[in-house]
C-alpha cells in the first residue's frame, strides 16, 4: 500500500527549521505516515496559492474585479497562519543559569497604522518563510482564520503582510468570512444607504440638502510589482476608511450649526446595527450647492 509522504509546505518549514534530520537523527527525507493517520486537513497540499483567490486578484489588478471579489475567492480557500513559540515558564538550574522550561505556541498579531490589531494570514507557505522565518505555518481554511481572528480581537485580516501584494480584509468582510456568509462592501450595499437617508429625514435639519455615499480612499492598497517599481494603486485590499458620506449643506452655516448637524447624524448611525455591522469606517465630506444655473 502507497505511503503519504508529508506535504509539501511542511516538508520545507522543517528542512529551512532544523537542517535534514530530527532530533533523534532520523532524515526528513522519505518521511511518511500510514494511510489510516488522518494528520492534517491539507494532506495533499502543495503550499501554493489558491487559484481561485489568484484569479480574483489578477481580476482586481486588470480593473475587472472588485474586492468583494477577492474577499468571496477565500470562501474556500486555505490559507497558513504563522504559529510562533512563546515562553510559559523559565527556570534557573543549580548553576545559576536560566533556562526555558515550559513554552507555548501562539498566534502572532500585528498592530495596523491606525492602531488596530490585525491577524496576519498568507496565501502561500513560502510568503510566510519569507516573512517571519521562524514561524510554523498552519494550514487553514479563511474562513477558520477570520475565526481566529475574531477570538484575538483583531479588526483586520492581512493577507500577505510584506508581500508585493498585501490585501486587507476589513472587520465587516472579516466577520462574513468568519461566518460563511456573502460580504457585500457597505459602499454597495442598499441597507447602508437607505441608513443615510433615514438619518437624513431622522434629522430633520433644513440645513441638510443632501446626503449620498460612494466608495473612500481608503479602500485603494498600493500594489508593487517588478515591472511596475514605482508600485500603482489599485480599488481594493486597502485598510480604510471605505466608506465616504457626502453632506450638502445649505450655504450660510456657521461652524456651530455644521458641528450639530454632525453630531445628530452621526449619533444616529452609531445606534444603528445595519450601519454599525455593515460599515468598518467613514469618511464625512461636507459639500455646498452649485450656483443655480
Amino acid at each position: 500500500m502507497p505511503r503519504k509522504q508529508l506535504p509539501g509546505h511542511i516538508a520545507a518549514a522543517l528542512a529551512g527549521a532544523g537542517g535534514v534530520a530530527d532530533s533523534a537523527g532520523q532524515p526528513w527525507s522519505g518521511r511518511s505516515l500510514p494511510d489510516q493517520a488522518k494528520y492534517h486537513n491539507f494532506d495533499a497540499d502543495d503550499g501554493a496559492t489558491d487559484p481561485r483567490y489568484q484569479a480574483a486578484v489578477s481580476r482586481l489588478l486588470g480593473g475587472s474585479g472588485s474586492e468583494a471579489d477577492v474577499v468571496a475567492s477565500l470562501a474556500e480557500a486555505r490559507v497558513f497562519i504563522p504559529i510562533v513559540a512563546q515562553l510559559a515558564d523559565r527556570a534557573v538550574g543549580e548553576n545559576g543559569l536560566a533556562s526555558d522550561k515550559e513554552s507555548d505556541m501562539a498566534l502572532v498579531t500585528l498592530q495596523a497604522p491606525d492602531g488596530r490589531r490585525a491577524l496576519p494570514a498568507f496565501t502561500n507557505a513560502a510568503a510566510l518563510s519569507t516573512w517571519h522565518p521562524e514561524a510554523r505555518p498552519v494550514a487553514v481554511h479563511a474562513a477558520r482564520a477570520a475565526l481566529s481572528a475574531v477570538a484575538e480581537e483583531a479588526q483586520l485580516l492581512v493577507l500577505d503582510p510584506g508581500s508585493e501584494r498585501p490585501f486587507v480584509v476589513r472587520r465587516p468582510a472579516m466577520w462574513a468570512l468568519a461566518q460563511q456568509r456573502q460580504w457585500l462592501p457597505s459602499y454597495a450595499d442598499p441597507a447602508v444607504r437607505q441608513v443615510l437617508a433615514d438619518s437624513m429625514t431622522a434629522a430633520g435639519n433644513p440645513g441638510i440638502l443632501d446626503i449620498s455615499a460612494c466608495a473612500g480612499k481608503g479602500i485603494e492598497s498600493l500594489w508593487d510589482h517588478k515591472s511596475e517599481p514605482s508600485g500603482r494603486l489599485v480599488a481594493g485590499g486597502g485598510a480604510g476608511p471605505e466608506l465616504a458620506v457626502s453632506l450638502t449643506l445649505r450655504p450660510g452655516l456657521d461652524q456651530s450649526a455644521v458641528d450639530s448637524i454632525l453630531q445628530v447624524l452621526q449619533a444616529f448611525w452609531a445606534r444603528n446595527d445595519v450601519f454599525a455591522q455593515a460599515v468598518d469606517s467613514v469618511q464625512v465630506r461636507l459639500l455646498h450647492p452649485g450656483p443655480t444655473p
